[in-house]
Order: C-alpha cells, then structure tokens, then sequence
C-alpha cells in the first residue's frame, strides 16, 4: 500500500466536520481492525495548557467522531506520565474530561497496575537501541498488545529530534518512567518502538494538529503560531515526513525519520509519499529549534563530554535533582515569567484560543 497522508486547512467553525473528512480522506478503515479496540493515544508534552504542545480538545472531539463515523465503537483513551507531567493534571486542564465522558470513552493509565501491568517482551526485529539501554529484558504494557492504536501528536519542534509527531508519541506509551535512559540514543530508539509496535498492534493511524504549531525549543518552551492545518494517515514515518516538510526541514536529514524509511518501516522521501487535500509544495514555516536551558544541559550530559557517565546522573538518587531542576525550570519560572502571557495572548488574540476557551 502506498503511503497516503491527507492534509486540510480547517478553521473553529468546521474543525470537527473537518477532522472527519481527513480521517476518511487518509483511508482509517484501511489501517484499523474494526473488531478490535483502539486505543486513543494523546500527546501531554506539559500538564500545562500551553497551544503547540498538547493534544487539542477539537483533535480529540474530531478523532472520536472520526472513528466511530468509520464503525470503531470501542474506544479508550489511554494517558502516561513522565517524571515532571502529570497525567490527571494534564487531561483536566487541557479539557479532555469533558470530551471524553461526552461520548463515554473510558480512559487507562499505563502507570497504574489495576489497569496494565508491564510485562517482557521478546522482539521478533531488532531493536538495538532498546537492548543497548535495557539489557535486562524490554517491558511493554499488556493493554496495548491486540489493540488498534491511533497517535494524537502536534506540529511542533524538538530539543532533541528536531520535529516530533506519530513515532515520537509512543515513547510515553510503551516506556515507563525510565524512559529518559533512552536519550542518547533517541532516534533510533524511535525507529525500535515503530518496529515493536508494528509487532503488537492490530493497526496503527495518526491524527496531526497543526492548527497551532510549536516553533522553537520544544515540546514545551515554544512561540505558538496559528497554522490551520490538519493531518493524517496510515504510515507514521510519512505522516511525521510531512510535518517536517511544512516546518521547513528536510526529512530525510532527520535521523529517526531517515532511519525508519531505511529499514522499511515507513516512507520519509516526500515526492514517494501520495499527498491528499491541500498542496502543501510551497509550505515552510521556517521553523527552527534553538536552544533553552534544559536542552544546553541534556546536551551536554546526553550527547557531549559526559555521555560516558551519564548513568551516574540518571540512574542514582542525583536523578531526583535534575527531575527538581526541571520541574523548577518549566513550572516555576519559564511558565509564569513568559508560558503563561503567551498562552492568555493566544485566547485573546488566536481563533484557536477562543475555541479552546469554549470547552469545558
């Protein structure tokens, strides 16, 4: 099957009459056992409201209505946390809750063992970044194997992958909170958890927010700017391929993406890619990374002179030191001094924020 991503300009007034159409342009039912339940994976980059990060209220709304439009009746929204978000935090005040008990969508935390329990897992493909960091055996959730999954990513940046999207959104879902250990070696840790998810799921999807993407260091210190786009389709390595494009970058020079298309688990080459929808070959955001605080010191201990011991760091109670440093530097001083003005500009001034502001 040739890889297909739709994309569509929307706007608040259409937006979940449009998230219908692009799922159904994408061809969801070609990718998805309708007998099996899926699996709605959000993204929560900050428990925060903060617009190019999160999951969107409308992509969630529009994805449900999408799905069972398409004949999937069973749906659940499954959420994980990290060692500085929280999950319930993050689903109340990115108003989640009230979608979902709206069309009575269950929600699962693979944090919690009354609903999953992490058992080993032996992959059938190699997965050499997953075996170089976790040597004592791969643990995945049991919830997700037999299941359809579909990614809820947005257009956004990131400190460490350059663009983040459909394969970087199954790193909250199949790693627990150890996940961090993975760091230095993350794009081909990406590519390992494509290739295991080709293994346990009965069909994968994804739905892209682009209605206000994320320039800048992200996933969280970004500057928002209003998009209107939409995306979706069947193979995440195109999908994630042409987000990029429409960002400005070259996928191809992205490593997890380059990687993927290399050994056969999606298409990253664009002109191989069939686009549906909009024309998007004179889109570039000219987006760029750069740098905050967190990512100078990721840098340095991930990727720079002391790689060599970062287990001392991460992997001994120093860890709980930077997991303060972090959370002081996102909640307590990046977020009031300057996250918190550009979030109540962007209610004010964007269309999306007015919307945002509408759910409840």
């Amino acid at each position: 099957m040739k890889a297909k991503v739709a994309v569509l300009k929307t706007r608040p007034e259409t937006v979940l009459k449009d998230y219908r159409r692009l799922m159904k342009m994408a061809g969801v039912e070609q990718y998805l056992d309708k007998s099996r339940a899926t699996i709605l994976k959000n993204n929560i980059s900050w428990h925060f409201p903060f617009p190019g990060a999160n999951t969107t209220p409308w992509q969630l709304e529009g994805s449900i209505l999408g799905l069972l439009e398409a004949g999937f009746e069973e749906l659940v929204c499954v959420e994980n946390k990290t060692v500085v978000t929280s999950a319930y935090k993050g689903e109340k005040l990115n108003k989640y809750i009230s979608v979902l008990e709206k069309y009575n969508v269950p929600v699962k935390y693979n944090f919690k063992q009354e609903d999953m329990q992490w058992i080993e897992y032996k992959p059938r493909g190699k997965v050499p970044a997953l075996e170089l960091v976790f040597p004592e055996g791969i643990r995945l959730p049991d919830y997700f194997f037999g299941k359809n999954v579909v990614h809820l990513p947005t257009t956004k940046c990131h400190i460490y992958t350059t663009t983040t999207g459909s394969m970087k959104n199954a790193f909250g879902g199949l790693l627990n909170t150890r996940r961090h250990y993975c760091h230095s070696h993350i794009h081909q840790t990406l590519v390992d958890l494509l290739r295991l998810q080709k293994e346990i799921h009965t069909g994968i999807f994804t739905v892209m927010d682009g209605t206000t993407a994320g320039n800048g260091p992200g996933p969280r210190t970004m500057i928002p700017v209003e998009k209107d786009f939409i995306l979706a389709g069947g193979d995440s390595v195109a999908v994630d391929a042409v987000a990029a494009k429409m960002m400005g970058f070259d996928p191809m020079k992205i490593d997890y993406i380059r990687l993927a298309h290399e050994e056969g688990l999606g298409v990253g080459i664009i002109e191989e890619i069939e686009i549906v929808g909009e024309d998007i070959s004179g889109i570039n955001y000219g987006f760029s990374v750069g740098d905050n605080a967190a990512s100078r010191v990721g840098d340095f201990i991930w990727f720079g002179p002391l790689r060599r011991v970062q287990k001392l760091f991460f992997q001994t109670p120093l860890l709980y030191l930077f997991v303060f440093a972090s959370y002081f530097y996102h909640d307590c001083l990046w977020y009031p001094l300057k996250g918190k003005r550009l979030v109540e500009k962007w209610m004010v001034a964007s269309k999306w924020g007015r919307l945002f502001k509408a759910y409840e």
